[in-house]
């Protein structure tokens, strides 16, 4: 192959009723994919991602391990056809297929780890104070700032006494993620829109990611952690934590306790993104293995040429590989 291939799996918010259900048609390996995880976690994977509706797959607790379930079907389609990454990332959630990918975890513990992990965070998400008019601690995207400046305006308003609110993830150039409290986020969409920022859009997501706001859930998952075996990479593997290659299994169990309310750092500088290229040999195709395209438009705003593909279906694999892309 003439390609170097990254793999990049998406996180929450890019599931979808019915994602991956066509892989299982046409790659015998895909399939084990979810007759693993409908045996590891004693339920049926695909009437789970057929039949349940859009705000039941928005639950944490749902969302986490059917997205590992669709991103490692499409990883394993690839596989079968011969298509391996050099290298992998995935943001938030995407991490975990990631870590399976590079021989980090298996396939069962990868299933064991989301499943613990969506339902501890769901905990924490459903022990959190709404406010009298009924928000809950939420999430809300700055456009039109670089994430740069929204870190540093995040800083100088903390320091000034506007608690609860914390930068949870850098996705591009473009665009930065706040988490927060209901008062504080309403207070920082003002407060961004006077400072430059062309939009603050709330997200429908189901709490405040990657902030000390799931710390219980963090808490509650480090034994977990701790009774599973983490293996050396395989392959370069690297943190949306820290942006820089994982060294070892040791070092990924600490970043994967870390994740939960630390900020994912995708495309800046020192993302992991940006990493995983520079460990590249040109050419290099980015595949976004799993669902959505999400991932494809962020790395657009990073303004390189290299491209990145969806790999998150049948048709769009046999498409690329009809094209000689992979």
């Amino acid at each position: 192959m003439l390609n170097k291939t990254v793999f990049l799996f998406p996180g929450q918010g890019t599931q979808y009723p019915g994602m991956a259900l066509d892989l299982l048609e046409s790659s015998a390996q895909a399939k084990n994919v979810f007759d693993t995880a409908s045996a590891v976690l004693n339920r049926d994977f695909v009437s789970l991602i057929r039949d349940s509706d859009e705000e039941t797959l928005k639950r944490t607790d749902v969302s986490q391990i059917a997205l590992s379930a669709a991103s490692l079907a499409a990883a394993a389609s690839l596989n079968e056809q011969g298509i391996f990454p050099a290298a992998c990332a995935g943001f938030s959630l995407g991490e975990y297929p990631a870590l399976c990918c590079a021989k980090v975890i298996s396939l069962e513990d990868c299933f064991r780890l989301t499943e613990a992990r969506g339902r501890l965070m769901q905990e924490a998400i459903d022990c959190m104070q709404k406010t009298a008019d009924g928000i809950m601690p939420g999430m809300a995207a700055v456009l039109g700032l670089t994430s740069g400046q929204a870190e540093a305006l995040v800083a100088e308003w903390k320091n000034g006494g506007l608690h609860d609110l914390y930068v949870a993830n850098i996705n591009s150039a473009k665009q930065a993620v706040v988490s927060g409290s209901a008062a504080a986020l309403q207070e920082a969409e003002s407060r961004f829109k006077e400072t430059g920022a062309k939009r603050v859009l709330r997200l429908k997501v189901a709490g405040p990611f990657h902030s000390p706001f799931m710390q219980k859930a963090a808490d509650a998952f480090a034994p977990i952690l701790a009774e599973v075996q983490f293996g050396n990479p395989a392959i370069p593997i690297f943190s949306n934590v820290t942006g820089k290659l994982i060294q070892s299994g040791s070092e990924a169990r600490v970043l994967a306790l870390r994740q939960i309310v630390e900020s994912v750092r995708w495309t800046d500088e020192e993302a992991a993104i940006n990493e995983c290229i520079k460990k590249g040999q040109d050419p290099v195709v980015l595949l976004e293995v799993g669902p959505g395209k999400v991932l494809q438009g962020l790395w657009k705003d990073s303004g390189s040429d290299i491209p990145c593909y969806s790999a998150g279906t049948a048709e769009e694999i046999n498409e690329l590989k009809g094209n000689g892309i992979i």
